[in-house]
Protein backbone atom coordinates (compact mmCIF):
# COMPACT_ATOMS: atom_id res chain seq x y z
CA UNK A 1 0.00 0.00 0.00
CA UNK A 2 2.75 2.43 -0.38
CA UNK A 3 1.81 5.56 -1.62
CA UNK A 4 -1.69 4.84 -1.07
CA UNK A 5 -2.05 4.50 2.47
CA UNK A 6 -1.81 8.12 4.66
CA UNK A 7 -3.33 9.27 7.59
CA UNK A 8 -6.59 10.11 5.58
CA UNK A 9 -7.05 6.26 4.67
CA UNK A 10 -5.96 4.81 8.24
CA UNK A 11 -7.96 7.25 9.81
CA UNK A 12 -11.30 6.12 7.95
CA UNK A 13 -10.70 2.53 7.81
CA UNK A 14 -9.94 2.62 12.11
CA UNK A 15 -13.27 5.21 12.40
CA UNK A 16 -15.63 2.03 10.36
CA UNK A 17 -14.12 -0.34 12.00
CA UNK A 18 -11.10 -1.85 11.14
CA UNK A 19 -7.21 -1.76 11.51
CA UNK A 20 -6.08 1.64 9.49
CA UNK A 21 -2.33 0.94 8.31
CA UNK A 22 -0.13 3.72 7.89
CA UNK A 23 2.16 2.28 4.78
CA UNK A 24 5.69 3.53 5.96
CA UNK A 25 7.19 2.30 2.47
CA UNK A 26 6.70 5.36 1.02
CA UNK A 27 7.42 7.80 3.83
CA UNK A 28 10.81 9.74 5.03
CA UNK A 29 10.92 9.36 9.46
CA UNK A 30 9.66 13.16 9.39
CA UNK A 31 6.38 12.76 6.91
CA UNK A 32 5.30 9.15 8.98
CA UNK A 33 5.89 11.38 12.17
CA UNK A 34 3.15 14.15 10.72
CA UNK A 35 0.50 11.01 9.23
CA UNK A 36 0.75 9.28 12.79
CA UNK A 37 0.17 12.93 14.07
CA UNK A 38 -2.78 13.48 12.14
CA UNK A 39 -3.92 9.86 12.16
CA UNK A 40 -4.29 10.40 15.98
CA UNK A 41 -6.18 13.99 15.32
CA UNK A 42 -8.56 11.90 12.99
CA UNK A 43 -9.59 8.85 14.71
CA UNK A 44 -9.97 8.03 18.57
CA UNK A 45 -9.32 4.11 17.43
CA UNK A 46 -6.20 2.11 17.16
CA UNK A 47 -4.01 2.06 13.86
CA UNK A 48 -1.17 0.70 13.26
CA UNK A 49 1.80 0.99 10.52
CA UNK A 50 3.38 -0.69 7.93
CA UNK A 51 6.87 -1.62 8.29
CA UNK A 52 8.80 -3.27 4.92
CA UNK A 53 11.97 -4.35 7.08
CA UNK A 54 14.86 -3.78 3.72
CA UNK A 55 13.52 0.21 4.45
CA UNK A 56 17.03 1.82 4.41
CA UNK A 57 16.22 4.11 7.09
CA UNK A 58 14.87 1.61 9.47
CA UNK A 59 16.06 2.41 12.94
CA UNK A 60 14.87 6.19 12.35
CA UNK A 61 11.26 4.75 11.24
CA UNK A 62 11.17 2.14 14.32
CA UNK A 63 12.58 4.64 16.84
CA UNK A 64 9.26 7.25 15.42
CA UNK A 65 6.63 3.81 16.00
CA UNK A 66 8.65 3.68 19.52
CA UNK A 67 8.04 7.21 20.68
CA UNK A 68 4.59 7.97 19.34
CA UNK A 69 3.10 4.82 20.85
CA UNK A 70 2.21 3.11 17.85
CA UNK A 71 0.41 -0.22 19.58
CA UNK A 72 0.55 -2.39 16.46
CA UNK A 73 3.15 -2.79 13.90
CA UNK A 74 3.10 -4.92 10.67
CA UNK A 75 6.44 -5.91 9.25
CA UNK A 76 7.25 -7.28 6.05
CA UNK A 77 9.69 -7.47 3.39
CA UNK A 78 12.50 -9.29 5.62
CA UNK A 79 12.87 -11.89 8.13
CA UNK A 80 11.23 -11.00 11.50
CA UNK A 81 14.25 -12.10 13.79
CA UNK A 82 16.34 -8.76 14.00
CA UNK A 83 13.16 -6.43 14.96
CA UNK A 84 10.38 -8.29 16.58
CA UNK A 85 11.77 -8.45 20.23
CA UNK A 86 12.94 -5.51 20.02
CA UNK A 87 9.84 -4.54 19.32
CA UNK A 88 7.72 -6.59 21.87
CA UNK A 89 10.03 -5.55 24.55
CA UNK A 90 7.90 -2.12 23.77
CA UNK A 91 4.57 -3.35 24.40
CA UNK A 92 3.91 -3.09 20.73
CA UNK A 93 2.26 -6.01 18.59
CA UNK A 94 3.54 -7.25 16.21
CA UNK A 95 2.41 -8.77 13.10
CA UNK A 96 4.48 -10.56 10.13
CA UNK A 97 3.39 -11.11 6.40
CA UNK A 98 4.87 -13.87 5.06
CA UNK A 99 4.36 -16.11 1.49
CA UNK A 100 5.41 -19.09 2.52
CA UNK A 101 5.39 -21.93 5.05
CA UNK A 102 8.74 -21.74 5.91
CA UNK A 103 8.77 -17.88 7.38
CA UNK A 104 5.35 -18.98 9.16
CA UNK A 105 7.96 -21.36 10.85
CA UNK A 106 10.63 -18.57 11.57
CA UNK A 107 7.93 -16.14 12.90
CA UNK A 108 7.30 -19.05 15.34
CA UNK A 109 10.45 -19.11 16.17
CA UNK A 110 10.95 -15.20 17.20
CA UNK A 111 7.28 -14.76 19.22
CA UNK A 112 5.57 -12.57 16.35
CA UNK A 113 1.91 -12.20 17.83
CA UNK A 114 0.20 -12.62 14.64
CA UNK A 115 0.89 -13.72 11.00
CA UNK A 116 -0.08 -12.32 7.78
CA UNK A 117 -0.20 -15.29 4.72
CA UNK A 118 -0.27 -13.13 1.73
CA UNK A 119 -0.93 -14.99 -1.68
CA UNK A 120 -0.02 -14.89 -5.39
CA UNK A 121 -3.26 -12.46 -6.05
CA UNK A 122 -1.72 -9.83 -4.26
CA UNK A 123 -0.78 -6.27 -5.94
CA UNK A 124 2.92 -4.71 -5.30
CA UNK A 125 5.89 -6.87 -4.31
CA UNK A 126 5.03 -10.96 -4.05
CA UNK A 127 6.23 -14.38 -2.87
CA UNK A 128 8.74 -16.35 -5.24
CA UNK A 129 6.80 -19.54 -4.76
CA UNK A 130 3.63 -17.37 -6.59
CA UNK A 131 1.59 -19.56 -4.17
CA UNK A 132 -2.01 -18.91 -4.06
CA UNK A 133 -3.88 -17.86 -1.02
CA UNK A 134 -5.89 -20.90 -1.68
CA UNK A 135 -2.89 -22.74 -1.26
CA UNK A 136 -0.97 -20.82 1.02
CA UNK A 137 -3.73 -19.95 4.26
CA UNK A 138 -4.19 -23.87 5.15
CA UNK A 139 -0.60 -24.57 4.33
CA UNK A 140 0.44 -22.37 7.11
CA UNK A 141 -2.40 -23.00 9.40
CA UNK A 142 -1.10 -26.43 9.68
CA UNK A 143 2.35 -25.50 11.24
CA UNK A 144 1.52 -22.68 13.42
CA UNK A 145 -0.84 -22.12 15.99
CA UNK A 146 -0.17 -18.54 16.17
CA UNK A 147 -3.54 -16.23 14.70
CA UNK A 148 -3.66 -15.90 11.12
CA UNK A 149 -4.69 -13.25 9.12
CA UNK A 150 -5.12 -13.78 5.16
CA UNK A 151 -4.45 -11.68 2.26
CA UNK A 152 -4.07 -11.67 -1.73
CA UNK A 153 -7.34 -11.31 -3.67
CA UNK A 154 -9.74 -10.58 -0.71
CA UNK A 155 -12.25 -7.37 -1.70
CA UNK A 156 -15.49 -8.41 -0.51
CA UNK A 157 -17.69 -10.41 2.22
CA UNK A 158 -17.61 -13.59 0.16
CA UNK A 159 -14.20 -13.55 -0.08
CA UNK A 160 -13.26 -13.01 3.49
CA UNK A 161 -15.81 -16.18 4.69
CA UNK A 162 -13.53 -18.40 2.29
CA UNK A 163 -10.67 -17.08 4.34
CA UNK A 164 -12.28 -17.82 7.27
CA UNK A 165 -12.76 -21.41 6.21
CA UNK A 166 -9.70 -21.93 4.82
CA UNK A 167 -7.97 -21.58 8.79
CA UNK A 168 -7.95 -17.55 9.35
CA UNK A 169 -8.73 -15.36 11.84
CA UNK A 170 -9.03 -12.09 9.80
CA UNK A 171 -8.45 -10.38 6.38
CA UNK A 172 -6.20 -8.12 5.55
CA UNK A 173 -7.55 -5.88 2.21
CA UNK A 174 -4.78 -3.63 0.41
CA UNK A 175 -6.40 -3.33 -3.61
CA UNK A 176 -9.67 -2.85 -2.57
CA UNK A 177 -8.82 0.34 -0.66
CA UNK A 178 -6.52 1.64 -3.00
CA UNK A 179 -9.49 2.45 -4.98
CA UNK A 180 -11.07 4.58 -2.23
CA UNK A 181 -11.90 8.27 -2.13
CA UNK A 182 -9.52 8.70 0.74
CA UNK A 183 -6.91 6.69 -0.62
CA UNK A 184 -3.65 9.03 -1.35
CA UNK A 185 -2.82 7.50 -4.66
CA UNK A 186 -3.37 9.55 -7.69
CA UNK A 187 -6.93 10.03 -9.06
CA UNK A 188 -5.45 8.32 -12.56
CA UNK A 189 -4.43 5.57 -10.72
CA UNK A 190 -7.73 4.82 -9.29
CA UNK A 191 -9.30 5.01 -12.09
CA UNK A 192 -7.08 2.94 -13.94
CA UNK A 193 -7.62 0.08 -11.34
CA UNK A 194 -11.54 0.16 -11.53
CA UNK A 195 -11.11 -0.09 -15.45
CA UNK A 196 -8.66 -3.10 -15.25
CA UNK A 197 -9.84 -6.18 -16.71
CA UNK A 198 -9.38 -10.42 -15.88
CA UNK A 199 -5.93 -10.30 -17.09
CA UNK A 200 -4.90 -6.73 -17.02
CA UNK A 201 -1.79 -7.46 -13.88
CA UNK A 202 0.99 -10.06 -14.04
CA UNK A 203 4.06 -10.92 -11.87
CA UNK A 204 7.24 -9.17 -12.97
CA UNK A 205 10.57 -8.60 -12.41
CA UNK A 206 11.25 -12.12 -10.85
CA UNK A 207 14.74 -11.69 -11.33
CA UNK A 208 14.80 -8.84 -8.63
CA UNK A 209 11.97 -9.06 -6.14
CA UNK A 210 8.10 -10.10 -7.68
CA UNK A 211 5.75 -7.75 -8.03
CA UNK A 212 2.45 -7.56 -9.28
CA UNK A 213 1.65 -4.59 -11.82
CA UNK A 214 -0.87 -3.04 -13.87
CA UNK A 215 0.21 -3.74 -17.52
CA UNK A 216 1.13 -0.52 -18.93
CA UNK A 217 4.33 0.84 -21.33
CA UNK A 218 7.04 0.63 -18.63
CA UNK A 219 5.77 -3.41 -17.80
CA UNK A 220 6.49 -4.02 -21.69
CA UNK A 221 9.48 -2.48 -21.38
CA UNK A 222 10.66 -5.02 -18.48
CA UNK A 223 8.79 -7.85 -20.55
CA UNK A 224 10.84 -7.43 -23.75
CA UNK A 225 13.93 -6.71 -21.47
CA UNK A 226 13.17 -10.33 -19.86
CA UNK A 227 12.58 -12.06 -22.83
CA UNK A 228 15.89 -10.77 -24.43
CA UNK A 229 17.93 -12.41 -21.51
CA UNK A 230 18.27 -8.94 -19.83
CA UNK A 231 20.68 -9.30 -16.35
CA UNK A 232 19.90 -8.29 -13.39
CA UNK A 233 22.00 -5.07 -13.50
CA UNK A 234 20.34 -4.32 -16.81
CA UNK A 235 16.92 -4.62 -15.26
CA UNK A 236 18.00 -2.03 -12.25
CA UNK A 237 18.97 0.19 -14.41
CA UNK A 238 15.94 0.39 -16.67
CA UNK A 239 13.72 0.07 -13.37
CA UNK A 240 15.66 2.94 -11.83
CA UNK A 241 13.75 4.99 -8.91
CA UNK A 242 10.63 6.33 -8.64
CA UNK A 243 8.88 4.46 -10.27
CA UNK A 244 5.77 3.59 -7.97
CA UNK A 245 5.66 7.30 -7.05
CA UNK A 246 5.69 7.73 -10.51
CA UNK A 247 2.84 5.78 -11.56
CA UNK A 248 0.59 5.44 -7.92
CA UNK A 249 1.29 8.72 -6.94
CA UNK A 250 1.88 10.95 -9.61
CA UNK A 251 -0.34 9.57 -11.95
CA UNK A 252 2.10 9.06 -14.93
CA UNK A 253 -0.01 5.38 -16.20
CA UNK A 254 2.95 4.91 -19.03
CA UNK A 255 6.15 5.14 -17.04
CA UNK A 256 5.51 4.10 -13.52
CA UNK A 257 5.01 1.09 -11.77
CA UNK A 258 1.13 0.67 -10.91
CA UNK A 259 0.92 -1.84 -8.21
CA UNK A 260 -2.31 -3.69 -7.47
CA UNK A 261 -3.36 -6.57 -7.33
CA UNK A 262 -5.64 -9.57 -9.60
CA UNK A 263 -9.02 -8.29 -7.11
CA UNK A 264 -8.37 -5.35 -9.00
CA UNK A 265 -10.76 -6.42 -11.98
CA UNK A 266 -13.87 -6.72 -9.59
CA UNK A 267 -13.49 -2.90 -8.34
CA UNK A 268 -15.78 -0.71 -10.15
CA UNK A 269 -15.98 2.34 -8.58
CA UNK A 270 -14.00 5.01 -6.13
CA UNK A 271 -15.92 5.00 -2.57
CA UNK A 272 -15.56 5.95 0.89
CA UNK A 273 -13.23 3.78 2.80
CA UNK A 274 -16.43 3.31 4.94
CA UNK A 275 -18.77 2.12 2.71
CA UNK A 276 -16.16 -0.72 1.04
CA UNK A 277 -16.36 -1.90 4.74
CA UNK A 278 -19.52 -2.06 5.63
CA UNK A 279 -20.77 -3.66 2.49
CA UNK A 280 -17.65 -6.48 3.02
CA UNK A 281 -19.03 -7.00 6.78
CA UNK A 282 -22.52 -7.01 4.98
CA UNK A 283 -22.03 -9.77 2.32
CA UNK A 284 -19.98 -11.75 4.69
CA UNK A 285 -22.97 -12.30 7.28
CA UNK A 286 -25.56 -13.09 4.78
CA UNK A 287 -23.21 -15.59 2.82
CA UNK A 288 -22.44 -17.10 6.66
CA UNK A 289 -26.38 -17.30 6.98
CA UNK A 290 -26.91 -18.66 3.92
CA UNK A 291 -24.54 -21.48 4.49
CA UNK A 292 -25.88 -22.01 7.76
CA UNK A 293 -28.77 -22.38 6.65
CA UNK A 294 -27.86 -25.58 4.23
CA UNK A 295 -29.04 -28.60 6.40
CA UNK A 296 -27.73 -31.20 3.41
CA UNK A 297 -25.66 -30.86 0.82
Amino acid sequence: MVWCSGWKLASAVSNAGGLGLLGSGSMHPDTLSEHIRKCRQATSFPFGVNVPLMYPEIEKILNIIVSEGIPVVFTSAGSPAKWTSYLKDKGIIVVHVIANTKFALKCNEVGVDAIVAEGFEAGGHNGREETTTLTLVPHVRSVTDLPLIAAGGIGSGRAMLAAFALGAEGVQVGSRFAATIESSANIEFKKKIISAKEGDTMLTLKKLAPVRLLRNKFFDQISNAQATGAGISELIELLGKGRAKLGMFEGNLDEGELEIGQISAMIQEIEPASEVLRKMVSEFMEIKRSLCGIEEW
